[in-house]
């Protein structure tokens, strides 16, 4: 069935394949576990049992995410065995150690109090299980710090020495650790994940104001989401800003296929908007472009000089035609986030309310998943720019693979895509039908309120939810 295809195509495919699907499900644990652990700090500092409403609901979506997130990682991590046995013996020396670090310090943290936060708030108390919150969600943020650590060391390796048989062998860890790209990838990557979470939990608030119901619980959902998004959006273009000046440093050739420029501007380099880049041609048809701007962006000077893919080897250039348009994919959901959290604070402060705009609640829903496709088209940006090679510079993708036959490949990468969508869909089924109902009123439905928890009686738990009025 597959003779007539390449094995290192469909190894390539299957990892793209399994990793897109993992990715999503680390993104909104990362940020849905500093959310929950924000829901539960407000509820113990204000004892207003709504929020504890808020958290229960997000609780269940949270911990179905983690277990996706868990089960597609370890699936995917059998592929450095299958298909990339070559990468595994040349970078297991750097990467082993990394990935074990991770398992030892994040995902022992995350696991030994998961347990307390979904079921233990009235076996251990409101303090005890506080501190099991933030465990989680720093256990989360750890886990992103060291396969991130990993990641930008296979873009920006040192730190090592090469060994006669070509294995990368550590030198020096902190150098590897804390590779020249790492700093702008982890608070990149985590800030994309906060940005993620506020997106979905502000489209559900949405979805929840639109159809008139969810109360309280829905406008401070729909109001933290919303500062979230007008607070950290500007804050992440800044930070991509300074990500793209640093790949400028270290992987002009990345920057080049992003940028769409083959020919070297040594005058200046201009900003191309839209185009289509063809690599055989090496052209950017069409070009939508401004002059000079290019040049001030990356290198603050309007004359500039940025480099084209022409002044790179063929063999060593990243494909264009992908990249092109994954980062201006990445871009543009940004500046969407960035506008949407403007627009919020203009009906928080100017005039109209926040709670009443229809077409900023439809827009909010609208780009509910904008996160995770700004995510994926991150990914694709960072990954399928780093071509031809697995670690830049030093070992090519080609050399990487494992010495296994089309089909054995083929086979397997269907059976993952059969498995993963009957699997993972029926999880995201289930996930969209707990967001779909709204979260449980406190003071409508007092059994279900955390009273003794809190310390309050179901009658005290609904007088300060009537006299809280509105936090958000």
């Amino acid at each position: 069935m597959f003779e007539g295809f390449d094995a290192l195509m469909l190894a390539r495919a299957q990892f793209a394949f399994t990793v897109s699907f993992h990715i999503i499900f680390p993104a909104f644990s990362i940020g849905l576990a500093s959310y929950l652990a924000v829901l539960e700090g407000l509820w113990l500092i204000r004892r207003d049992p709504v929020y504890m409403a808020i958290f229960d609901y997000w609780k269940k979506v949270f911990a179905l995410s983690f277990g996706m997130g868990v089960v597609s990682g370890i699936v995917m991590s059998y592929q450095f065995g299958t298909n990339w046995a070559e990468f595994s013996d040349k970078a297991g020396p750097v990467i082993g150690p990394l990935m074990g670090y991770e398992v030892l310090t994040a995902f022992f943290l995350e696991a030994g109090f998961l347990g307390v936060m979904l079921f233990g708030l009235n076996r251990v108390g409101p303090k005890l299980h506080f501190t099991a919150t933030v465990m989680v969600a720093v256990g989360t943020l750890i886990s992103a710090t060291w396969i991130l650590a990993v990641n930008s060391w296979m873009q920006t390796p040192q730190g090592h020495v090469i060994n006669e048989v070509g294995q990368f062998i550590p030198q020096d860890w902190w150098a590897i650790i804390f590779s020249p790209s790492f700093p702008y990838r982890l608070v990149h990557m985590v800030l994309a994940a906060y940005l993620t979470t506020a997106f979905v939990v502000g489209a559900v608030g949405a979805f929840h104001l639109l159809r008139k119901r969810g109360g309280r619980p829905a406008r401070i959902m729909f109001s933290m989401a919303m500062w979230m998004a007008a607070i950290v959006a500007p804050i992440q273009i800044f930070a991509g800003d300074l990500h793209g000046l640093n790949t400028f440093e270290h992987q002009p050739a990345k920057v080049a296929a992003m940028e769409g420029h083959y020919e070297t501007h040594e005058d200046g380099a201009p900003l191309i908007l839209f185009g289509l880049p063809d690599d055989e041609a090496e052209e950017t048809r069409f070009a939508l472009e401004i002059p000079k701007l290019g040049s001030l962006i990356l290198t603050h000077h309007l004359d500039g000089e940025v480099k084209g893919l022409k002044a790179f080897p063929k063999e060593d250039r990243p494909p264009a035609e992908i990249v092109f348009w994954s980062f201006r994919i990445m871009v543009g959901l940004g500046f969407l986030m960035l506008f949407i959290g403007a627009w919020s604070l203009f009906r928080r402060f100017g005039p109209g309310d926040l709670y009443s705009d229809k077409w900023l609640h439809r827009a909010a829903v609208l780009m509910g998943p904008s996160g995770f496709i700004a995510v994926l088209a991150g990914w694709v940006t960072t990954e399928v720019g780093r071509q031809p090679f697995t670690v830049y510079g030093l070992m090519r993708t080609a050399e990487s693979a494992s010495p296994i036959e089309a089909p054995a490949v083929g086979a397997s990468l269907l059976a993952f895509v059969i498995v993963y969508f009957l699997v993972f869909g029926a999880g995201v089924f289930y996930m969209l039908r707990l967001m779909r109902k709204p979260p449980d009123t406190p003071d409508t439905e007092e059994d279900k309120v955390p009273t003794r928890a809190a310390g309050l009686t179901p009658a005290q738990a609904v007088e300060a939810t009537s006299a809280g009025g509105n936090h958000g």
